[in-house]
């Protein structure tokens, strides 16, 4: 079933106010693996009529290969070193919203970057569902070596520190991917003052 903002008949003005509020500012989702950054994301994307970006499939076709091989043949910081390139690149394109991956907002430089110039949404999830939603999937190469939920719960401890600092958080919870997407547009939607400022 759909949510309120569905139903309520205001959808068309809540987002043309959302789109105003923004400025032009990319939406940048951040969070961990798992959190829904992509799906989500492009759901937002389409509701608010702007283009949806990937940087995780922006980087491999910049690099010609897949994340997996480019943290096997390259490391993590060749991989961090790229994604920040890509991320100032599409943050200095046309309005649009981005998916980041997991470890994107902890390099200082590339958070630094979002934050400057985009209005940031970190999509909160517990251990719990994270672990539910990546299980049996091998295309995550931080999770392809030792204990899932050890791994997980690890990051979280280190990275959600980090995230807390994005400038809108939305909880997930097991609800339905449209239940998600019109849940982050309402809280999108109150989000702002009426010169686009973000209500702290």
């Amino acid at each position: 079933m759909e949510s309120n903002i569905a139903e309520s008949g205001l959808r068309d003005d809540v987002l043309a106010n959302i789109r105003t509020s923004l400025k032009g500012r990319p939406l940048v989702f951040i969070g961990l693996m798992g959190a829904g950054k992509s799906c989500i994301g492009r759901m937002v994307a389409k509701a608010l009529d702007l283009d949806f970006v990937d940087a995780d499939r922006e980087i491999e076709e910049a690099a010609g290969c897949s994340i997996a091989d480019i943290f096997k043949l390259y490391g993590e910081e060749a991989f961090r070193d790229g994604e920040e390139r890509v991320i100032a690149r599409l943050l200095d394109g046309e309005p649009l919203v981005l998916a980041t991956g997991g470890g994107a907002f902890i390099r200082e430089k590339t958070r630094a970057l979002i934050l400057e110039k985009s209005i940031s949404v970190w999509l909160r999830a517990d251990l719990d569902l994270l672990l539910q939603r990546t299980s049996g999937r091998t295309h995550r190469p931080l999770l392809n070596n030792g204990d899932p939920r050890q791994i997980l719960a690890d990051l979280i401890e280190a990275r959600y520190p980090v995230y807390a600092g994005a400038d809108i958080i939305f909880d997930c919870d097991e609800s339905s991917k449209e239940e998600t997407r019109d849940g982050v547009l309402a809280l999108l939607a109150r989000s702002f003052d009426k010169d686009g400022n973000i209500i702290r």
